[in-house]
């Protein structure tokens, strides 16, 4: 099946549903609605130590022509200012004289003051619906948040030290996009495909045709097997299903293959059940080398950047050593041949 088909049927989900949690919970997470806060500060409070004065009295003051200062209030820092006062004048620009306070220095109307409204008003969007929370906007957040996080359940054919090693690469991919996995390296297949705890369920290694190969079998008996055999490289034995309205994607064993999978459809996944309207980030770069490619399929190539240009790392296996030097990755299209040395092309983080 052409990887396109299989992406616009993914696309077909729905996202998940929404759930309430608190702002240090939600940092990259996807929100499920715009977020805005009440104006911040409620009233105007002093930026600096100082004397909470009426800037109007200090306009003719100078070293050797002090003004008095009725009503001067020292004030720290974070303190709401008095009414009546509408700037913070440096400690030592008020002097006192027979106990009374004097300007020395004069003060312009605000300085000094963080003004009613001055982080938030009331109005601005400190995080949109469909993209991940930052953390700094979650220092602005007080409620709970409503966010959309889809649980994920990884689970491998079998123990083996490859998939096991895909699975803690997988759960740790997952929880950068904004999801959850979930984790039980007890859980066989069979008991995870028809759990209801998770929104999808992703399984690595048993898609080929050896005898030990039964996923899919396995998957076509619990649920729906739409496709067995995606045209991705590597990957070409990945399948594709439902078991009732939770998608279900098999990843192959082999470590390039898996990842090759996760980037191609996994994250894609995770994005729509997750609302996000975030676009895949990414850079333009020139290939040092031609890349040659199978036409129909869609091909996963990893590079590595040396001065300023992507350099593909390519061959039959991907190999973990290989893969570990990358700085980032490129898709050959399926109706392409390949591109010449030279050709601007996407460069893509790896997780």
């Amino acid at each position: 099946m052409p990887l396109h088909t299989v992406l616009a049927r993914i696309d077909a989900f729905a996202p998940v549903a929404p759930r309430a949690v608190a702002p240090a919970a939600a940092i990259g997470r996807i929100l499920a609605g715009d977020v805005t806060v009440t104006a911040r500060p409620e009233a105007a409070l002093a930026l600096r130590d100082g004397w909470a004065v009426n800037s109007v009295l200090t306009q003719d003051a100078g070293p050797y022509a002090s003004v008095a200062l009725p009503g001067a209030v020292l004030i720290d820092a974070g303190e709401a200012m008095p009414a009546g006062t509408d700037a913070v004048a440096e400690i030592d620009a008020v002097a006192f004289h027979e106990g009374h306070a004097q300007a020395v220095e004069p003060v312009t109307a605000g300085e000094g003051v963080l003004p009613a409204g001055a982080d938030a008003d009331g109005s601005t969007a400190f995080g949109g619906r469909g993209y991940p929370l930052r953390a700094l906007a979650a220092a602005a957040l007080v409620g709970p948040i409503q966010i959309r996080e889809p649980r994920v359940r990884l689970v491998g054919a079998r123990r083996d030290p490859i998939i096991d090693a895909a699975i803690d690469f997988l759960a740790h991919a997952i929880a950068g996009v904004g999801g959850v996995a979930l984790l039980d390296q007890d859980m066989s297949l069979e008991a995870a495909l028809p759990g209801r705890d998770a929104d999808a369920v992703i399984s690595i290694g048993g898609t080929g045709r050896g005898r030990r190969d039964a996923s899919v079998t396995m998957l076509a008996r619990v649920g729906h097997v739409e496709a067995h055999g995606i045209a991705i490289s590597p990957g070409e034995t990945t399948a594709f299903g439902m078991v009732e309205t939770r998608p279900v994607l098999m990843l192959p064993g082999r470590i390039d293959a898996a990842l090759a999978g996760w980037l191609l459809l996994g994250q894609p996944m995770l994005a729509r059940l997750a609302g996000s309207r975030e676009e895949p980030s990414g850079f333009r770069a020139r290939l040092a080398r031609k890349v040659a490619s199978q036409l129909g399929l869609a091909e996963f190539v990893p590079v590595i950047l040396r001065n300023g240009e992507a350099e593909p790392l390519g061959g039959r296996y991907l190999p973990l050593r290989t893969l570990a030097r990358a700085d980032g990755w490129i898709l050959v299209p399926s109706d392409s041949e390949g591109h010449p040395e030279g050709t601007s092309v996407m460069v893509r983080p790896l997780p």
